[in-house]
């Protein structure tokens, strides 16, 4: 959550060669010492994954930050990470972002207003049910603060299943934002299906339903999605059961529910990377999410082979704006006593933020 937009770097920092920059972005950690942390997020490219000091998914990134006595935690990811570290940690850390146009699509598709209209068109239409809202991590600060002050908690790809039930069990409804795909598969998993389960789209009156039908659903979901994971394809899983009959197909439970239906598998970036890590040499994989922790789970487990379900290269193209040049020039301006592209989220949001980041560690 920041009003600064991202400057023009200096052409030497985008032109620099590969080991040119390697070298200095080492020397500038070196020189940085312990006031550093750098956190690379498991989509990241390899060329900057390489200087994390910790990896993993975007909650755990914050939590291990919040944790750690660093100073300055260069977080290369997206933005709700940035501002999900910014929320946990404490008030010496300073939270940076190489590159402030690295966004989410998804966490953009719930913007604040419309959500507050929603609310507010759903109480209206009907009256006197016990609404809860629950959102995915990868969901704006302001999200999560609204959520928090309604009561609501906050979920990852790999606890929505509890989240969903513990929201069930304190109201009537739940309002699933901004994942369409994550909560229709928790829901799924859950038993709820036909008239339980409704979609609400943000650009339709009542998100295109009647009073009645939202009366009878038990879980609303809103259509937002992740552009990379909806790149995977039911059809996709069937091609390479022909190809190869013995193949196992694992994918992250942001793909669309046929897709997770024809898999054996899914599950949170971590849950893939600890299912194949366990599986038997030899053991061949179809996985359905981004092609960096693709290729990577194929660096790292040669004896088993790893591909990606699609035949594309399904990439999050947000996440690839973060570069080592902008890397290194962050790191550049803090050894110059400069702190650039500072992530901070207001105080009032913050805290409404920890209610439902809270509730859900509660949970």
């Amino acid at each position: 959550m920041c009003a600064l937009q991202q400057v023009d770097l200096d052409p030497v920092y985008l032109e620099d060669d590969e080991q040119s920059l390697t070298q200095k972005i080492a020397q500038r950690r070196k020189e940085l010492g312990d006031d550093l942390l750098i956190l690379g997020h498991h989509y990241q490219q390899e060329a900057v994954f390489q200087f994390a000091d910790l990896v993993g998914d975007s909650l755990k990134l914050a939590r291990a930050a919040s944790q750690q006595a660093s100073r300055y935690i260069v977080f290369c990811g997206v933005h709700f990470m940035a501002e999900t570290a910014d929320i946990l940690t404490a008030d010496h850390q300073t939270v940076i972002l190489p590159d402030l146009r690295a966004g989410c699509p998804m966490a953009d598709m719930a913007a604040i207003d419309q959500v507050e209209y929603a609310w507010q068109d759903f109480t209206e239409a009907v009256p006197g049910a016990r609404l809860i809202p629950i959102t995915y991590v990868n969901s704006a600060a302001r999200i999560k603060a609204f959520v928090g002050r309604r009561g609501g908690a906050v979920c990852t790809s790999s606890n929505a299943e509890r989240v969903l039930t513990w929201a069930l069990d304190q109201g009537d409804k739940v309002i699933f934002l901004p994942d369409e795909h994550l909560g229709r598969n928790s829901a799924h998993a859950m038993g709820m299906s036909g008239d339980d389960v409704v979609l609400w789209d943000r650009d339709e009156v009542l998100g295109g339903n009647t009073p009645e039908t939202l009366a009878r659903a038990r879980v609303i979901l809103w259509n937002g999605y992740c552009t990379v994971h909806m790149q995977f394809t039911a059809s996709q899983v069937a091609r390479w059961r022909e190809q190869d009959p013995a193949i196992r197909v694992i994918v992250h439970p942001e793909c669309r529910r046929e897709v997770v239906a024809a898999a054996d598998h899914y599950g949170s970036t971590e849950a893939i990377i600890k299912t194949i890590a366990d599986s038997p040499a030899g053991t061949t994989w179809a996985v359905g999410t981004e092609i960096n922790l693709v290729n990577r789970l194929a660096h790292m487990f040669p004896a088993k082979k790893v591909h990606s379900l699609s035949p594309f290269q399904c990439l999050c193209s947000t996440m690839y704006r973060i570069k080592p040049g902008y890397l290194l020039w962050v790191l550049d301006n803090l050894v110059e006593g400069r702190i650039v592209n500072r992530i901070t989220v207001p105080p009032e949001v913050a805290e409404g933020a920890r209610l439902s980041l809270n509730r859900m560690l509660e949970i």
